[in-house]
Parts: structure tokens; sequence; C-alpha cells
């Protein structure tokens, strides 16, 4: 196994205010795969009416609706994604990625004095 650097990069979308990040991220993910913010909150160990919150947040940060909800009735409720948060998903995990890839471009350039010993080596 190697002893290896490397960097954990986490991004976070600024306005005015923190506004899109991992979090809203893997909620609208959820909500896509569950058609429903509740599921989408429960399956993160987290309650609707902070999702509720953390969601509109970033909707009013952003300018524009991420999700479009139906109240219950005869067919029950549910949620989708917007064209808008779906574009802004891909937008963002594009630029994640490759950010990552000029992270570790960028690692094995400025510490290349850094030891690649294995632990075998190391003892």
């Amino acid at each position: 196994m190697e002893n290896k650097l490397y960097a954990k990069i986490s991004v976070r979308l600024f306005t005015d205010d923190k506004c899109f990040g991992p979090g809203i991220a893997a909620l609208l993910r959820r909500v896509d795969k569950y058609h429903s913010l509740r599921s989408a909150a429960a399956s993160m160990g987290m309650a609707y009416s902070k999702a509720w919150t953390i969601l509109k947040s970033c909707e009013q940060h952003l300018g524009f609706k991420l999700v479009n909800s139906t109240i219950g009735g005869k067919n029950g409720g549910g949620a989708t994604l917007t064209e808008n948060a779906k574009k802004m998903l891909s937008a963002y995990d594009e630029y994640c990625e490759e950010l990552k890839a000029y992270a570790d471009k960028l690692i094995d350039e400025k510490f290349s004095f850094y030891p690649k010993m294995t632990n075998e080596e190391s003892k």
C-alpha cells in the first residue's frame, strides 16, 4: 500500500452567501431518486424542515427554483427537479471532477519531493 499524498476537495459555491455545495447536491440527487423531499431528507437522516430550509435558501440565493412539488391528494404528492436543478447538478459535478483532476496533477507537481514509499519500505 502506498503512503501517497492526496487532496480532498470540497466545493461550495457562493453568491452573497453560501448557496450550493455537496449537501444540497446530495439532497437534490435523492429528491430525483425518491420523488419526495421528505423521503430524500429521511434517507439522509435529516429533518424535513431542515431540508426545506436549505432548499429554499439555495433557491433564493441562486434566483431560480430547484424543485417542483405537488401537494398530496388522490395520487399523492411528489417532487421533481427543475431543468435548472438538473443543469446545476451536472455543471457542479463537472466542475468538481475537473478541479479534482487538476488537484491530482498539481499535488504531484508541487510535492514531487515527497517520498512515495510503500508501507513495507517504511518499516
